[in-house]
């Protein structure tokens, strides 16, 4: 059960809410954001009595939510939510419902010359905000480990040069204050998934985040993993399914894209596909980014290099710049079948 109360009450009005949960043997929890949110969780304790707090004036309705992601649940926000990115000198981009937007730019920022060039090749062939890792997490400890801040530069010149918001990824608390102080979205990694104090810190902050499915997580876990993020009051959050563990080599990964209409059942997040890092295959990745628009994703994030057999890291998944110019002409007439704007 949420009990949700206005920012104009007071203490004293919040401990009557609360000491009345108790009574009915839930334990409360206060969170922080706009809305001051009073939580108890029934589970499978049965019907529960009316709150008599509720009839008092500017008290909003209780709603149940019985999962144990409240605030990533769509119980507690049936419409689906839209998300507006601007970048410092550039257009709006808009996430969420009747939108679709493409993100995309190479794997990793090897150089400034590089980023320049591709960040100025998916822009003229269409895409509405740049990727580019200056944090790279490796399996391997010897693997090229990005550039740092002088990577997170690179991405913000180039933002100001194209007018393209930026993604990148945040590996850890110590990268957090860099990452969200250059980049327009803190993308976090699948390996990260489940980094609790993390994910708290990022909730902390007024900055969007685009958080990545683990290799092996359910998407009970995978809202679970968001709700951190929303109990902390940033509700600006993306889902991204990214392809999960699986025993055929065939592929890099599974792509999940059955996990798309399941998650928007239960939650009104946009979610966003990475069929890059989901096939690991260039000449997969245009089919399943036009699979993902049409299960219904609100976005889709795309690995672009124009010279893959220099590139440092994912090379073999990245489309070339024709390829993605060819992607993008497919999924404009797939977004126009479906009524979406692509900003």
């Amino acid at each position: 059960m949420l009990i949700i109360m206005k920012p104009d009450h007071t203490q004293e009005d919040i401990d009557r809410v609360t000491s009345h949960i108790k009574t009915l043997g839930f334990e409360p929890h206060v969170l922080p954001g706009e809305q001051r949110v009073a939580i108890g969780i029934t589970g499978n304790q049965g019907p529960v009595e009316p709150s008599p707090f509720l009839g008092m004036p500017g008290v909003a309705d209780a709603i149940r939510v019985s999962k144990p992601y409240k605030l990533a649940s769509r119980a507690f926000a049936p419409k689906n939510f839209q998300m507006k990115v601007a970048s410092e000198n550039g257009s709006t981009v808009t996430f969420g419902d009747g939108h679709f937007v493409v993100m995309a730019g190479p794997c990793s920022v090897e150089s400034e010359e590089q980023t320049l060039r591709i960040a100025h090749a998916v822009k003229e062939r269409g895409a509405h905000v740049l990727r580019g890792g200056a944090y790279k997490p490796r399996s391997s400890p010897y693997a090229f480990q990005g550039l740092g801040i002088p990577g997170l530069e690179i991405l913000k010149k180039a933002s100001l040069e194209t007018g393209l918001p930026i993604i990148s990824e945040a590996l850890d608390e110590e990268s957090l204050e860099a990452v969200a102080e250059y980049a327009d979205i803190i993308q976090i990694g699948a390996r990260n998934m489940q980094n609790f104090s993390l994910l708290k810190k990022i909730g902390q902050l007024d900055k969007p985040a685009m958080l990545k499915r683990g290799i092996s997580a359910t998407i009970e876990e995978w809202l679970m993993a968001a709700e951190y993020i929303l109990s902390q009051g940033n509700k600006n959050v993306l889902l991204c399914e990214r392809g999960i563990r699986s025993y055929d080599k065939a592929t890099r990964n599974l792509l999940d894209l059955s996990a798309v209409p399941v998650a928007q059942e239960l939650s009104h997040l946009p979610i966003v596909v990475d069929p890059s890092h989901g096939t690991g295959r260039r000449d997969k990745v245009a089919p399943m980014a036009k699979g993902a628009i049409a299960v219904g994703a609100q976005s889709v994030i795309v690995e672009v290099h124009d010279r893959p057999h220099e590139a440092l890291s994912d090379g073999p998944q990245a489309l070339l710049p024709e390829d993605f110019a060819e992607m993008m002409r497919d999924l404009r007439k797939i977004a126009n079948a479906l009524e979406l704007k692509m900003n």
